[in-house]
C-alpha cells in the first residue's frame, strides 16, 4: 500500500465511530514530529499539532492501527514500518519552513514545503490554492523551479527578477532540484498556514500519481 493510501486510511472513519476531526496534513505532520523526534509524548504532540488531546488520541488510535507507531511509558515511537513510511515522506515532501510575507502571500504566516519532482501535476497552481483554502488556510501560492529559478505556474512570472530577495531565500532554504515545487500556505496563524501547505501538497502528490 502507498504512502498516500495509508495517510487516507488514517485519516478514515472507523466503524462505528465518529469521523475524526483531523485531516491528512495532521498525520503527515504527526508522522514528522515522531519521526524527527524519534519519540515523543501525548501532551507535546497534541500541542505541535494543534489539536485537542481527544482528537490527537483518535488519530494516535488510527496509526497505530495501521502498524505505524506503538507506544511505551516514555513516549511514541515509530514501529519499523512507519520508519520506512517516514523516509517515503520525506522522500516526496520536505519539512515546513517559514518564509517572509511577500507579494505572493495572502496571511501573516506562511510557511512552505517542497514537493519533489512534480512539476508536470502542477497546472495553473489554483488547484492547490482551493484545497488550501478549502482546509481553512487563507491560500496558497505555488512555484516551480525549473531552468535554475523560481516561477508561478504557466511561466508568468520569474520570482529571481521580480522578487529576488524571497526567491533567493526560497533557494537556500529548499536547495530545489529541477522540476520541484514549492507551495507557500497562507494564513492567520502557522498552524492554518502549515495545513494549507501539506494539504495543497498531498493533492499535488496524488495528481502526480
Amino acid at each position: 500500500m502507498s504512502l498516500l493510501d495509508i495517510i487516507e486510511r488514517v485519516t478514515s472513519k472507523i466503524a462505528p465511530g465518529p469521523t475524526p476531526s483531523f485531516n491528512e496534513a495532521h498525520v503527515v505532520k504527526a508522522l514528522e514530529l515522531i519521526g524527527d523526534c524519534e519519540r515523543i509524548g501525548r501532551i507535546r504532540l497534541s500541542r505541535e499539532l494543534g489539536l485537542g488531546e481527544g482528537t490527537t488520541r483518535t488519530l494516535l488510535k488510527h496509526l497505530k492501527n495501521e502498524g505505524i507507531t506503538s507506544s511505551s511509558r516514555s513516549g511514541i515511537l515509530l514501529s519499523e514500518n512507519g520508519k520506512k513510511l517516514f523516509s517515503e515522506l520525506r522522500s516526496k515532501l520536505s519539512a515546513s519552513k517559514e518564509v517572509p510575507s511577500s507579494p505572493l502571500t495572502f496571511g501573516s504566516c506562511n510557511i512552505a514545503v517542497l514537493v519533489r519532482n512534480s512539476a508536470k501535476a502542477v497546472g495553473s497552481g489554483m488547484e492547490q490554492r482551493d484545497v488550501a483554502i478549502k482546509s481553512g488556510a487563507s491560500g496558497a501560492t505555488t512555484l516551480i523551479f525549473s531552468s535554475n529559478k523560481l516561477t508561478l505556474p504557466m511561466g508568468e512570472e520569474n520570482i529571481a527578477e521580480s522578487m529576488p530577495e524571497l526567491h533567493d531565500k526560497l533557494v537556500t532554504q529548499f536547495s530545489p532540484e529541477e522540476n520541484d515545487v514549492i507551495i507557500v500556505g497562507c494564513g492567520e496563524s502557522k498552524d492554518k498556514a502549515e495545513v494549507g501547505a501539506k494539504m495543497a501538497a498531498i493533492k499535488l502528490l496524488k495528481n502526480k500519481n
